[in-house]
């Protein structure tokens, strides 16, 4: 959040080194909060973020502009917490020509970063006996710029656009596209992930193949384009899609395929926008629609949901199932607020509003390490992560400044629950994100969705 705003001496600016100093915890004076969405960039300034704020920081492109991805589970371990890093993805394209779009499946290695202390001694205690170990860390950080990741690209030809892509937990391999041609589609990508797996260096122009590959399924009975998808993480092959014409329909896995069901769950009276499987009920599942309204549905069930509430005065764009607190849904709205409900409160779920993101939010996502911990990104350009176990503490906030020997004016008014922000300086675009869930918990995954461009992310907002 707290970023250098410096202002150039002419319109063609420069790069600005910064400062040095003995007593790195002497500030000249206080820092100046720049406040996204609030405050606005006079003539000749711009933005430079602070790279102590990153372990890691790295975009990378697989071509078209897309708006989905997702995280592909692997077998490389669940606790990672050394570098070089390394995992796998899916991405769907929305192509200039309907013809053009395609599956993009990643693989990206050789992720080099640097593991940092919580908080710097030097900082705290102004002790001179760490410089050694700050300039060894500044060689340290040279070494790992010009170490770049390796990306590793299949591409599988999709018939139009792909609105929404989702990986199956239990066999990552499978996945459901929701394309804009109205149709719902189940792919076998196995041969790809594991041509991926035994891949060494790129071979040249492999990446800018267009693989012919048939879906495993197809089904044409929703009667309009749609975005909502979610896999079931207890029934392996159990998957529900919604669309805009707010019908959800319930796919229930055979030994070969699967079973459609032509009815469709209506409760709802506009488009369903997304959908969520209960993390510990196997036969429950969410959706949240632009008719503002959360429901919460059996699937023994069909003619009404078994709970429904008002979430939103605006469209409830997406929702995120707490899978460590299952009492617990967030969701995001268009006029930028989010909101955090407990359904055990029937009447009232409402446990928490927040109204910080000046446009509408885009994705919204618990942590899967830390129950009280969830990142939202919106089309304001930012990603934002909250804790929202935390409350303002005037003395220990006064203590801190004490101990940093310097103050950051941050404006009265900002959540304490806000840990961290991240802003995207492109205009129009919007965010897209996901925690890496093997990964420590502040690493995730960003796409800038007109862009195409993915952004490993490794904070230290969970550190601090």
């Amino acid at each position: 959040m707290v970023r250098t705003v410096r202002k150039a001496k002419s319109k063609k600016t420069k790069k600005v080194e910064a400062s040095s100093s003995s007593n790195p915890a002497v500030a000249s004076g206080p820092a100046k909060v720049w406040q996204p969405g609030v405050d606005e960039l006079e003539d000749g300034e711009e933005l430079q973020f602070d790279p102590e704020a990153y372990n890691y920081l790295r975009g990378f492109s697989i071509g078209w502009s897309c708006l989905s991805f997702d995280v592909v589970r692997d077998q490389l371990g669940l606790v990672r917490s050394e570098f070089p890093h390394m995992f796998y993805g899916v991405a769907g394209t929305q192509a200039e020509k309907a013809p053009w779009n395609y599956i993009g499946i990643f693989k990206l290695s050789n992720i080099s970063g640097k593991k940092r202390e919580p908080i710097p001694a030097s900082a705290v205690d102004g002790d001179a006996g760490v410089d050694s170990d700050s300039s060894s860390d500044e060689e340290d950080e040279e070494i790992n710029e010009d170490t770049k990741p390796v990306l590793h690209l299949k591409k599988v030809a999709h018939a139009g656009g792909v609105n929404r892509i989702r990986s199956m937990t239990q066999k990552p391999h499978v996945c459901a596209t929701w394309g804009d041609t109205g149709h719902v589609q189940v792919w076998d990508l196995s041969s790809f992930l594991n041509s991926l797996a035994e891949s060494g260096a790129p071979a040249p122009k492999q990446d800018d193949i267009i693989h012919r590959h048939l879906p495993l399924k197809v089904f044409s009975g929703h009667k309009d384009e749609g975005y909502a998808l979610d896999w079931s993480p207890l029934v392996t092959g159990r998957l529900v899609s919604g669309d805009c014409k707010k019908c959800i329909h319930l796919w229930e896995p055979t030994p070969t395929n699967w079973n459609v069901d032509p009815n469709p769950y209506v409760g709802h009276t506009a488009s369903v926008e997304d959908l969520q499987w209960s993390p510990t009920e196997a036969d429950i599942f969410a959706s949240c629609s632009v008719d503002g309204t959360i429901a919460i549905w059996d699937v023994r069930e069909k003619n009404k949901p078994r709970m429904s509430f008002k979430a939103h005065e605006t469209d409830v764009n997406v929702i995120s199932w707490n899978r460590l607190a299952s009492c617990m849904i967030a969701s995001g709205c268009d006029d930028g607020s989010f909101s955090v409900h407990d359904l055990r409160q029937i009447q009232d779920p409402l446990a928490a509003h927040f109204k910080y993101h000046k446009k509408a939010i885009t994705s919204i996502e618990w942590s899967p390490h830390e129950a009280s911990s969830l990142a939202v990104t919106s089309e304001d350009h930012q990603l934002t992560i909250w804790d929202l176990s935390l409350e303002r503490d005037a003395e220990e906030e006064a203590e801190f400044r004490a101990k940093m020997k310097e103050q950051a004016n941050a404006p009265e008014d900002l959540p304490p629950q806000l840990l961290f922000v991240h802003q995207v300086l492109i205009f129009s675009c919007c965010l897209i994100l996901s925690w890496l869930y093997h990964f420590p918990c502040t690493v995730l995954l960003l796409v800038k969705v007109k862009f195409m461009s993915l952004t490993v992310c490794m904070s230290r907002a969970r550190e601090i």
